[in-house]
Protein backbone atom coordinates (compact mmCIF):
# COMPACT_ATOMS: atom_id res chain seq x y z
CA UNK A 1 0.00 0.00 0.00
CA UNK A 2 1.56 3.30 -0.60
CA UNK A 3 2.82 5.65 1.94
CA UNK A 4 0.71 9.18 2.71
CA UNK A 5 4.01 11.11 1.19
CA UNK A 6 4.56 9.03 -1.84
CA UNK A 7 0.45 9.25 -2.57
CA UNK A 8 1.33 13.07 -2.41
CA UNK A 9 4.14 13.51 -4.60
CA UNK A 10 2.57 11.00 -7.10
CA UNK A 11 0.16 13.26 -7.62
CA UNK A 12 2.13 16.10 -7.18
CA UNK A 13 4.60 14.82 -9.53
CA UNK A 14 1.16 14.37 -12.18
CA UNK A 15 0.29 17.70 -11.80
CA UNK A 16 3.67 19.19 -12.72
CA UNK A 17 3.66 17.26 -15.97
CA UNK A 18 0.67 18.72 -16.83
CA UNK A 19 1.16 22.00 -15.62
CA UNK A 20 4.23 22.21 -17.52
CA UNK A 21 3.39 20.94 -21.00
CA UNK A 22 0.60 23.32 -20.95
CA UNK A 23 2.20 26.03 -20.25
CA UNK A 24 4.89 24.90 -22.83
CA UNK A 25 2.35 24.02 -25.42
CA UNK A 26 0.24 27.33 -25.04
CA UNK A 27 3.60 29.76 -24.35
CA UNK A 28 4.66 28.22 -27.69
CA UNK A 29 1.99 29.05 -29.83
CA UNK A 30 1.63 32.46 -28.27
CA UNK A 31 5.25 33.21 -28.96
CA UNK A 32 4.99 32.07 -32.84
CA UNK A 33 2.12 34.71 -33.32
CA UNK A 34 3.10 37.49 -31.35
CA UNK A 35 6.94 37.60 -33.13
CA UNK A 36 5.47 36.68 -36.33
CA UNK A 37 3.34 39.96 -35.31
CA UNK A 38 6.32 41.88 -34.32
CA UNK A 39 9.09 41.09 -36.92
CA UNK A 40 8.28 41.31 -40.41
CA UNK A 41 11.27 38.98 -41.72
CA UNK A 42 9.98 36.35 -39.33
CA UNK A 43 6.78 36.26 -40.75
CA UNK A 44 8.09 36.24 -44.25
CA UNK A 45 9.83 33.14 -43.23
CA UNK A 46 6.72 31.48 -41.85
CA UNK A 47 4.86 32.49 -44.87
CA UNK A 48 7.40 30.11 -46.79
CA UNK A 49 5.71 27.33 -45.17
CA UNK A 50 2.27 28.07 -43.92
CA UNK A 51 1.07 24.19 -44.22
CA UNK A 52 4.08 23.60 -41.75
CA UNK A 53 3.11 26.11 -39.87
CA UNK A 54 -0.49 26.08 -39.39
CA UNK A 55 0.01 22.65 -38.09
CA UNK A 56 2.35 23.31 -35.62
CA UNK A 57 0.24 26.29 -34.22
CA UNK A 58 -2.38 23.34 -34.21
CA UNK A 59 -0.58 20.96 -32.82
CA UNK A 60 0.23 23.36 -30.22
CA UNK A 61 -3.16 24.56 -29.23
CA UNK A 62 -4.74 21.34 -29.41
CA UNK A 63 -2.05 19.79 -26.89
CA UNK A 64 -2.52 22.54 -24.58
CA UNK A 65 -6.49 22.64 -24.33
CA UNK A 66 -5.76 18.61 -23.50
CA UNK A 67 -3.08 19.14 -21.08
CA UNK A 68 -5.64 21.84 -19.09
CA UNK A 69 -8.61 19.16 -19.00
CA UNK A 70 -6.55 16.73 -17.45
CA UNK A 71 -5.98 19.37 -14.59
CA UNK A 72 -9.11 20.95 -14.24
CA UNK A 73 -11.90 18.22 -15.21
CA UNK A 74 -13.16 15.96 -12.81
CA UNK A 75 -13.21 12.74 -14.20
CA UNK A 76 -9.35 12.70 -14.96
CA UNK A 77 -7.75 10.08 -12.70
CA UNK A 78 -5.24 12.53 -11.54
CA UNK A 79 -6.66 16.60 -11.56
CA UNK A 80 -5.87 18.96 -9.59
CA UNK A 81 -8.79 18.49 -6.87
CA UNK A 82 -7.33 14.99 -6.14
CA UNK A 83 -3.86 16.78 -5.51
CA UNK A 84 -5.11 19.31 -2.68
CA UNK A 85 -7.39 16.45 -1.34
CA UNK A 86 -4.48 14.36 -0.45
CA UNK A 87 -2.78 17.44 1.12
CA UNK A 88 -6.00 17.42 3.27
CA UNK A 89 -6.46 14.05 3.81
CA UNK A 90 -3.48 13.34 4.80
CA UNK A 91 -1.82 16.57 6.55
CA UNK A 92 0.40 15.06 8.39
CA UNK A 93 2.72 14.09 6.32
CA UNK A 94 2.90 18.37 6.94
CA UNK A 95 3.66 18.75 10.25
CA UNK A 96 7.20 19.44 11.64
CA UNK A 97 8.06 15.74 12.88
CA UNK A 98 7.94 14.93 9.48
CA UNK A 99 9.98 17.65 7.91
CA UNK A 100 12.43 16.90 10.24
CA UNK A 101 12.87 13.06 9.25
CA UNK A 102 12.81 14.45 5.57
CA UNK A 103 15.72 16.89 6.26
CA UNK A 104 17.38 13.88 8.36
CA UNK A 105 17.34 11.73 5.59
CA UNK A 106 18.31 14.04 2.58
CA UNK A 107 21.42 15.63 4.46
CA UNK A 108 24.22 13.96 5.72
CA UNK A 109 25.60 17.03 8.43
CA UNK A 110 21.22 18.01 9.30
CA UNK A 111 22.34 17.14 13.05
CA UNK A 112 24.47 20.47 12.48
CA UNK A 113 21.59 22.67 11.67
CA UNK A 114 18.15 20.90 11.93
CA UNK A 115 16.92 22.22 15.22
CA UNK A 116 17.38 25.73 14.09
CA UNK A 117 15.67 25.33 10.90
CA UNK A 118 12.81 23.78 12.74
CA UNK A 119 12.73 26.73 14.83
CA UNK A 120 10.83 28.74 11.68
CA UNK A 121 8.98 25.72 9.92
CA UNK A 122 5.68 25.97 9.34
CA UNK A 123 3.25 23.42 9.90
CA UNK A 124 0.35 24.29 7.37
CA UNK A 125 -3.46 23.81 9.47
CA UNK A 126 -6.49 22.83 6.83
CA UNK A 127 -7.24 26.45 6.75
CA UNK A 128 -4.30 26.63 4.68
CA UNK A 129 -5.30 24.42 2.40
CA UNK A 130 -9.05 25.70 2.38
CA UNK A 131 -7.85 28.70 1.04
CA UNK A 132 -5.63 27.35 -2.06
CA UNK A 133 -8.80 25.92 -2.92
CA UNK A 134 -10.43 28.97 -3.06
CA UNK A 135 -7.96 30.07 -5.49
CA UNK A 136 -8.18 26.75 -7.11
CA UNK A 137 -12.11 27.68 -7.42
CA UNK A 138 -11.26 30.91 -9.02
CA UNK A 139 -9.34 29.34 -11.66
CA UNK A 140 -11.91 26.86 -11.99
CA UNK A 141 -15.13 29.00 -13.00
CA UNK A 142 -12.87 30.28 -15.59
CA UNK A 143 -12.08 27.08 -17.13
CA UNK A 144 -15.42 26.17 -17.42
CA UNK A 145 -17.27 29.63 -18.51
CA UNK A 146 -14.53 30.12 -21.21
CA UNK A 147 -12.31 26.98 -22.08
CA UNK A 148 -13.98 23.37 -21.22
CA UNK A 149 -15.94 23.57 -24.06
CA UNK A 150 -13.22 24.17 -26.92
CA UNK A 151 -11.50 21.38 -25.05
CA UNK A 152 -14.72 19.05 -24.78
CA UNK A 153 -16.37 20.06 -28.13
CA UNK A 154 -13.69 20.92 -30.14
CA UNK A 155 -10.44 18.97 -29.36
CA UNK A 156 -11.33 15.93 -27.55
CA UNK A 157 -14.67 14.68 -28.86
CA UNK A 158 -15.45 17.10 -31.90
CA UNK A 159 -18.89 17.84 -31.17
CA UNK A 160 -18.49 20.55 -33.09
CA UNK A 161 -17.63 20.79 -36.68
CA UNK A 162 -19.34 24.43 -37.80
CA UNK A 163 -16.86 26.64 -38.41
CA UNK A 164 -19.39 29.22 -36.69
CA UNK A 165 -19.68 27.70 -33.95
CA UNK A 166 -16.17 27.17 -33.00
CA UNK A 167 -15.47 30.91 -33.74
CA UNK A 168 -18.34 31.75 -31.04
CA UNK A 169 -16.24 29.36 -28.26
CA UNK A 170 -12.81 31.23 -29.14
CA UNK A 171 -14.57 34.25 -29.14
CA UNK A 172 -14.99 34.10 -25.00
CA UNK A 173 -11.25 33.22 -24.77
CA UNK A 174 -8.91 36.03 -23.60
CA UNK A 175 -5.27 35.68 -23.80
CA UNK A 176 -4.32 37.19 -20.88
CA UNK A 177 -6.96 35.96 -18.92
CA UNK A 178 -5.55 32.30 -20.38
CA UNK A 179 -1.85 33.14 -19.21
CA UNK A 180 -2.83 33.88 -15.27
CA UNK A 181 -4.60 30.76 -15.53
CA UNK A 182 -1.31 28.92 -16.62
CA UNK A 183 1.10 30.61 -14.37
CA UNK A 184 -1.24 30.19 -11.34
CA UNK A 185 -0.79 26.23 -12.07
CA UNK A 186 3.12 26.66 -11.88
CA UNK A 187 2.79 28.99 -9.08
CA UNK A 188 0.52 26.76 -7.09
CA UNK A 189 2.83 23.69 -7.65
CA UNK A 190 5.78 25.72 -6.28
CA UNK A 191 3.82 26.58 -3.22
CA UNK A 192 3.26 22.88 -2.22
CA UNK A 193 6.51 21.83 -2.87
CA UNK A 194 7.85 24.38 -1.04
CA UNK A 195 5.58 23.69 1.96
CA UNK A 196 6.50 19.64 1.94
CA UNK A 197 10.24 19.75 1.40
CA UNK A 198 11.16 23.00 3.56
CA UNK A 199 8.10 23.99 5.93
CA UNK A 200 7.66 27.15 4.01
CA UNK A 201 3.87 29.18 5.16
CA UNK A 202 1.83 28.54 1.66
CA UNK A 203 2.58 31.26 -0.87
CA UNK A 204 1.78 31.89 -4.38
CA UNK A 205 5.14 33.10 -5.63
CA UNK A 206 5.22 36.14 -7.90
CA UNK A 207 5.61 35.44 -11.56
CA UNK A 208 5.64 36.62 -14.81
CA UNK A 209 2.80 36.26 -17.04
CA UNK A 210 2.49 38.67 -19.90
CA UNK A 211 4.42 37.06 -22.92
CA UNK A 212 4.59 41.19 -24.20
CA UNK A 213 6.53 41.54 -21.05
CA UNK A 214 8.79 38.53 -21.15
CA UNK A 215 9.39 39.57 -24.46
CA UNK A 216 10.23 43.01 -24.11
CA UNK A 217 12.11 42.56 -20.49
CA UNK A 218 14.20 40.09 -20.18
CA UNK A 219 14.66 38.17 -17.11
CA UNK A 220 17.85 39.54 -15.32
CA UNK A 221 20.50 37.30 -15.15
CA UNK A 222 20.99 36.59 -11.59
CA UNK A 223 17.20 35.43 -11.48
CA UNK A 224 16.04 31.13 -12.57
CA UNK A 225 13.92 31.31 -15.58
CA UNK A 226 10.36 30.27 -15.09
CA UNK A 227 8.91 27.34 -17.40
CA UNK A 228 6.92 30.20 -19.29
CA UNK A 229 9.97 32.16 -19.86
CA UNK A 230 12.25 29.49 -21.13
CA UNK A 231 9.47 28.56 -23.30
CA UNK A 232 9.29 32.05 -24.72
CA UNK A 233 12.91 32.82 -25.42
CA UNK A 234 13.24 29.39 -26.72
CA UNK A 235 11.07 29.74 -29.16
CA UNK A 236 11.56 33.18 -29.88
CA UNK A 237 15.32 31.98 -30.51
CA UNK A 238 14.53 29.35 -32.93
CA UNK A 239 12.09 32.04 -35.06
CA UNK A 240 14.79 34.53 -34.99
CA UNK A 241 17.65 31.41 -36.24
CA UNK A 242 14.88 30.70 -39.22
CA UNK A 243 15.87 34.75 -40.70
CA UNK A 244 19.01 34.21 -39.65
CA UNK A 245 19.83 31.33 -41.58
CA UNK A 246 18.65 33.09 -44.51
CA UNK A 247 19.82 35.98 -44.45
Amino acid sequence: MTCPSDQFLKELESFRIDAESAIQFFYAHFTIHQVAGMNRRIKVELDKEPMFWNTTLTALQTSGFIALGRIFDQNSKHNIDRLLQSCQKNIVIFCKEELRKRKMASSRNASEWIEQYMKTAFEPSQDDFKRLRRHVLKYRRTYEARYRDIRSKVYAHKELSDSADIRALFSKTKINELQKLLVFLVRLHSCLQEIFFNGRKPSLPRMRFSIIEMLGKPTPKYKSLTSQERIVLSTKGQLESLVAKNA
